[in-house]
């Protein structure tokens, strides 16, 4: 049991919800009421207010279970306790409103009424020695900054609001300015991409596959807060032409850190293949002549990379670097599915190391 639902009223979720719950609520919560989206609108603001006030303590493993705890009215007042007609968050005007009949006697199954204290930084129009939330502005942009909930389009949505990027510039700086806030938070560092080599057979690359990989992510546990490792098993899909290079993306299934949850990409890499050089979406056969075959003629079984055979075959001289092209026998186009490259067989010459007299006598009457 949790001591209220205020903040998770706010965000419209289940006090059970997940990081990535309480993200993409958010997300959605602050893009809809954002003041720039709702000027005609000052109810939205107070509503935006909220919910990037909610998303300040609930994305917070260790606020979070503190406000599990005891409530947001003893949270916001240091744990000591909600004063006598509280009335807002803080000293903050337009905060939550409002506090729990009676307050608090102390910490639940403390027993005795004994009152046990927490303490936060002041910093913020609060003063008191409560908890003083951040500018809301600020915790819109850190939010984006981070990642956001692991949309695509995070930078585009924030540049939207801000005449700038995710990535910071003079929009964003002036916003803070502006809002009257002395200092700003430190930033929470930012959420990291892991990437993974992954590799893969021509002929897995050819038709595509599927692969199951189990990796171990740490965690925070929603009931403790305490940090955690769990097994996670991903499904990885491979279409058909993928090439090296080719990354697989996996958003926030990594670690979870202080600003959000790993990313974590998987790269593309070509195994050697003995009968084939991979040419973008073509592929290369070299098949080698001595002498007297490339001289006099040749015939070669060409298999491809589906199994199919062909024969390939010279009845004259053949010189190195010939080469003949199968079309449509190479590999698939991944962004093209029905099309494909082709199979190039290009002929190597080997020449002999040395020669008798005898030998270069009856090439030079020959020839």
């Amino acid at each position: 049991m949790v001591a209220d639902t205020k903040l998770y009223d706010v965000l419209g979720i289940s006090p059970t919800a997940s990081q990535d719950e309480i993200k993409k609520a958010y997300r959605k919560a602050a893009l809809k009421n954002h003041p720039d989206k709702n000027k005609d609108n000052p109810s939205a603001g107070e509503k935006f207010k909220e919910c990037s006030q909610a998303y300040e303590i609930l994305q917070d493993p260790e606020k979070r279970k503190l406000y599990d705890q005891v409530g947001l009215d003893e949270f916001l007042n240091g744990g000591r306790g909600a004063p006598p007609g509280a009335g807002g968050a803080g000293g903050m005007p337009g905060g939550f409103a409002g506090g729990v009949p009676g307050g608090f006697g102390g910490m639940p199954g403390m027993g005795g009424g004994g009152t046990r204290s927490f303490h936060f930084s002041t910093g913020g129009p609060g003063g008191g020695g409560g908890f003083s939330f951040s500018n809301p502005e600020s915790i819109f942009a850190d939010f984006f900054k981070q990642g956001g909930a692991g949309m695509g389009d995070d930078e585009d949505i924030f540049a939207q609001f801000t005449g700038g990027s995710a990535g910071g510039g003079g929009g964003e700086r002036s916003r803070y300015r502006d809002s009257g806030v002395g200092r700003r938070r430190a930033r929470t560092p930012e959420v990291t991409t892991v990437e993974k080599p992954l590799p893969l057979t021509l002929e897995e690359l050819f038709k595509g596959t599927k692969k199951k990989m189990k990796i171990k992510r740490k965690t925070y546990d929603d009931g403790s807060g305490k940090r955690k490792v769990e097994d996670k098993i991903l499904d990885i899909e491979i279409k058909p032409g993928y090439k090296a290079g080719t990354k697989i993306k996996f958003q926030g299934v990594g670690d979870q850190e202080e600003g959000g949850t790993q990313d974590l990409h998987f790269i593309v890499q070509e195994k050697p293949h003995e009968l084939y050089k991979r040419e973008d979406a073509n592929l290369r056969m070299f098949v080698e002549l001595d002498l007297k075959e490339a001289l006099t003629g040749w015939t070669r079984t060409i298999p491809t990379i589906e199994g199919k055979k062909f024969t390939l075959s010279k009845s004259g001289p053949t010189g190195p670097g010939f080469t003949e092209t199968y079309p449509h026998q190479g590999m698939p186009i991944s962004k093209k599915p029905n099309e494909r490259g082709d199979m190039i067989v290009e002929v190597e010459v080997k020449f002999p190391t040395s020669l008798t007299v005898a030998q270069k006598s009856h090439l030079k009457d020959i020839l």
